[in-house]
């Protein structure tokens, strides 16, 4: 991020426009909106703002620009078109440290203006950082569908109960729960739907009800963050996290998706690594049911899907005894996410009428598998933590008599920009892992499907392998 988001308070505030065009118009309309107190400096005044100076709503000095200008103002607008004046008044207003806009020259600009969606007091900015005003401009399209046109009388009816609710719920975190359910209730749906009466007295029987004081009662909602690419997050485990007040999560789930944590919200690390827990799974067991016993809303954030190989089903156990509200909220599995993102189908009518997701790794070493059935032809295996067993699983299919010819491929860090895909035989997979140095999270992919892997990702692995 390179540049910090900011609203500016222009109510009555002196802002300069140094420009008298069309482009010098539009912005015009925007801090006029703000009640920005705006005087425009140029020798021509486009009709519209020739109009709005008639009817006394915008001063003007009718002259070029000169140094002195800027002085006393909260924001100058560089409007002219023209390289030479709009540079003079970026220095001048930067010397005096006023924020200055340069209409399409970010480079000279302190402040960069957004892409703006407006539902009254609802403000939505959107920025590229003067990159790609376009793509902005998309964005803001696609915003602007999806917000219901009364949003904004939806912030102004909140409002006006706001003393009245924390005169009834002096506890902030009770009045976040509160909120939160007023927002994603009926009263809310009565205000969009422009029936405010009917929403006004709803909104009375909800704030002097027998619940509105009590304290909150907690939760944990267990959720799957996917494979590490964010945009793979469901939007239900989106919903689930933004509104989380506690987020206890894993060594798997990278920093871009925990960029969609709330600001405000606690976050608790119990990642575990090989021969490195942060805490035991007891630990974090009872870490979660003291958390929402305290009347807090708890993230199980969790790469992957909790229920595959994320102990999810322990820690729902753990909660439902103890009458803690649970709530799990699948995700994508990384065998299913690094398949799709190398090209290799886990099932396939010519290849493979069965996928077996399996971990190298059990409680105590190795795990007490099935090696004879997980050796049978027409399936797919996928390996979970295998890349320090690699060797042992090769060594027991084999065994078991899968041919060691049969293709591998090894996915690290999938569906990120640091993933990587190797593609070989059984009998060399310890050796792949070693010789390409696999450190990251792996799946394994042990089937003829894994000869399938997009040749653009395998490529460069078999290069390096011959």
């Amino acid at each position: 991020m390179k540049h910090f988001p900011a609203f500016f308070a222009l109510q009555d505030q002196p802002v300069l426009i140094v420009g008298g065009g069309e482009a010098a118009a539009r912005k015009l309309r925007l801090v006029r909106k703000a009640g920005a107190a705006v005087t425009v400096v140029a020798p021509r005044l486009h009709d519209e703002i020739a109009g709005l100076a008639e009817s006394g709503a915008v001063a003007t000095i009718r002259r070029g620009f000169v140094a002195g200008d800027v002085g006393g103002r909260r924001l100058v607008f560089a409007a002219t078109g023209r390289p030479e004046v709009d540079g003079r008044v970026a220095e001048a207003a930067q010397a005096a440290g006023v924020p200055v806009n340069v209409v399409d020259r970010a480079d000279l600009s302190t402040v960069v203006m957004p892409a703006m969606v407006e539902r009254d007091d609802v403000v939505i900015g959107i920025s590229t950082g003067g990159r790609a005003p376009l793509l902005a401009s998309r964005l803001r399209e696609a915003i602007e569908r999806l917000l219901p046109a009364r949003l904004g009388r939806l912030a102004s009816f909140a409002d006006s109960f706001r003393t009245a609710v924390r005169g009834v719920i002096p506890e902030a975190a009770a009045r976040l729960r509160f909120w939160s359910g007023f927002f994603d209730g009926p009263v809310a749906d009565a205000v969009l739907a422009g029936d405010e009466r009917r929403a006004r007295e709803r909104m009375l029987a909800l704030v002097n009800g027998r619940d509105a004081a009590e304290a909150p009662r907690g939760s944990v909602a267990i959720v799957g963050a996917g494979p590490g690419d964010p945009d793979l997050l469901t939007l239900r485990a989106l919903r689930t996290i933004q509104r989380a007040d506690v987020v206890v999560y894993d060594k798997l789930v990278g920093e871009a998706v925990l960029d969609y944590v709330r600001r405000d919200a606690e976050r608790i690390y119990v990642g575990k690594s090989r021969g490195n827990h942060s805490k035991s799974q007891d630990e974090i067991n009872a870490l979660l049911a003291e958390q929402a016993l305290a009347g807090r809303r708890v993230v199980r954030l969790k790469g992957g899907d909790p229920f595959i190989f994320g102990r999810g089903g322990e820690e729902l156990d753990h909660l439902r005894r103890r009458g803690i509200a649970v709530e799990v909220v699948p995700g994508i599995t990384a065998a299913l996410g690094c398949a799709a993102v190398t090209g290799i189908p886990l099932t396939h009518r010519e290849h493979a009428k069965a996928v077996t997701l399996v971990t190298a790794q059990g409680s105590d070493g190795e795990p007490d598998l099935d090696w004879a059935s997980l050796a049978r032809l027409g399936q797919t295996l996928a390996i979970y933590i295998g890349v320090g067993a690699a060797g042992r699983v090769a060594s027991r299919l084999i065994e078991h008599g899968l041919d060691a010819a049969t293709p591998a491929a090894i996915v690290e860090n999938g569906t990120l920009p640091s993933q990587r895909t190797v593609v070989g035989r059984l009998a060399e997979l310890e050796r792949l892992v070693r010789i390409h140095a696999i450190s990251g999270p792996a799946i394994i992919v042990i089937g003829s499907v894994a000869a399938l892997a997009d040749a653009a990702l395998e490529e460069p692995a078999r290069a390096a392998a011959g």
